[in-house]
């Protein structure tokens, strides 16, 4: 009976990912049928408390939006970046890691490709090289974020091994900006140099590349100071998070009574983050004017949207499976990590292929590593591998990457597995997870 439910909960992850969207969420619910009503198992249960936290920095990330507060940062990136042409290379990266951290959002870097590709073109410098670094650079930067759903996630999963927020960036900050170095690296001297390249000088030669500069939307005056202000109000916010998580007895106490009997009780760190991202929130319709319709309406609402509804429907259909095979899973995996902690990576790097989402992955297989007793200090050092989605190049910002590019040297191979970004994706990752364990060894 495990393998059928094994295969059914695939089969759901599978078509899911191909319908994409909200399909991964809903063709779960499918899952959860099969299994609680038709199989009898247990009904297992959502993480109400992460998706109530992804819930709540969505919506503060979505009034800055509305604010104008990630056009401010885009603009920030792109004059860094055209200060240094030359070494786009190492410069692209690195900016679109500190704007992807600094937003807890990759949907972004579709504004920093462009530019990326067009800096690189008037420097002489093959795009390839840049493109296919930055889009695994926001990955990593994601997974680096305080306030990513991914972050989030994890710290939701550790919350009964008493792991805090400052404990994952201390592991994570440094094993990903080291990660992506390397990777740079890798692609420092790839391929030919573009006034080489066989593909570009047919695509000037047809007049397929076009000159106009890429742009991005101007803010001045009274647009101007409400998207500072949104910004740094939010990043105050992130600020207050991480204190809070430094210093847990700065979280508020409380006392109840209940027949006569006074009990004392802390707020939780999840239910701090839902209330400080909700009043961020609050506080930038109030003092910088986003607009409530615009917050509801924006891109990162509609990506969060559909991130929620995943992780509803992915997460609980995981947790039912595991809660009806929990003896048969731990026997079966303990043998095989036992001594070789480090293969948990291998799983969450195969599942993010699948899934196309990091949060997913965490909450669906992080509990697993709970229950089989890895320690903390480990599961925080292996949290890198779920960046796996590059391996098949069909996630957003790989495509899109390869569309920016007019030159032609960021592409997809004919065997589709060789493209771009297999070589700057694997060593970063594999190098992030080697660094964490290095570091998680001594903290």
């Amino acid at each position: 009976m495990l393998w059928l439910e094994l295969t059914i909960f695939l089969l759901c992850i599978i078509i899911g990912a191909r319908i994409g969207g909200i399909g991964m969420g809903t063709i779960a619910g499918i899952g959860l049928i099969i299994f609680v009503f038709v199989f009898k198992m247990p009904q297992g249960s959502p993480p109400v408390i992460v998706l109530g936290m992804i819930l709540a920095v969505i919506t503060a990330l979505s009034s800055m939006e509305a604010a104008g507060g990630l056009n401010y940062l885009v603009t920030v990136a792109e004059s860094v970046m055209r200060k240094n042409p030359k070494s786009i290379t190492f410069v692209a990266p690195f900016v679109t890691y500190i704007l992807i951290f600094a937003a807890g959002t990759q949907h972004v870097i579709y504004a920093l490709l462009p530019v990326i590709s067009e800096i690189s073109q008037k420097a002489g410098i093959r795009p390839e090289r840049p493109m296919s670094i930055s889009v695994i650079a926001a990955m990593h930067g994601l997974i680096a974020s305080p306030i990513s759903a991914a972050t989030v996630a994890l710290v939701g999963s550790l919350a009964g091994l008493n792991v805090t927020l400052p404990q994952i960036m201390m592991i994570t900050i440094p094993s990903t900006l080291i990660a992506v170095f390397i990777g740079a690296l890798s692609v420092f001297r790839r391929g030919k140099e573009l006034n080489d390249d066989p593909v570009y000088k047919e695509r000037l030669a047809k007049g397929l590349i076009k000159s106009d500069s890429a742009k991005t939307v101007k803010l001045e005056g009274e647009e101007l100071r409400r998207a500072k202000g949104s910004t740094i109000l939010f990043f105050l916010s992130i600020f207050v998070v991480v204190i809070l998580g430094m210093f847990p007895q700065l979280r508020p106490t409380y006392e109840t009574v209940v027949n006569g009997v006074a009990t004392s009780g802390q707020i939780s760190m999840g239910n701090a983050i839902i209330i400080i991202m909700l009043a961020t929130a609050g506080l930038i319709m109030i003092l910088f004017k986003a607009d409530a319709t615009k917050t509801v309406t924006g891109k990162t609402m509609k990506s969060g949207i559909v991130a929620l509804i995943s992780i509803l429907g992915i997460s609980w259909m995981g947790s039912s499976f595991f809660q009806g095979n929990q003896i048969a899973i731990v026997d079966s995996i303990k043998g095989l990590i036992e001594g070789h902690q480090w293969i948990f990576a291998i799983g969450l790097f195969v599942l993010s292929i699948l899934l196309f989402s990091q949060a997913a992955t965490i909450v669906t297989l992080v509990p697993v590593g709970v229950a089989l007793g890895i320690p903390a200090a480990v599961l925080i050092a292996v949290y890198p591998a779920v960046n796996g989605y590059f391996f098949l190049p069909t996630y957003g910002t790989v495509i899109a990457a390869v569309s920016f590019d007019q030159t032609g040297t960021t592409k997809i191979g004919k065997f589709l597995i060789n493209h771009s970004f297999m070589i700057p994706g694997l060593v970063t990752t594999i190098s992030a997870v080697i660094i964490s364990l290095l570091i998680s060894s001594f903290i």
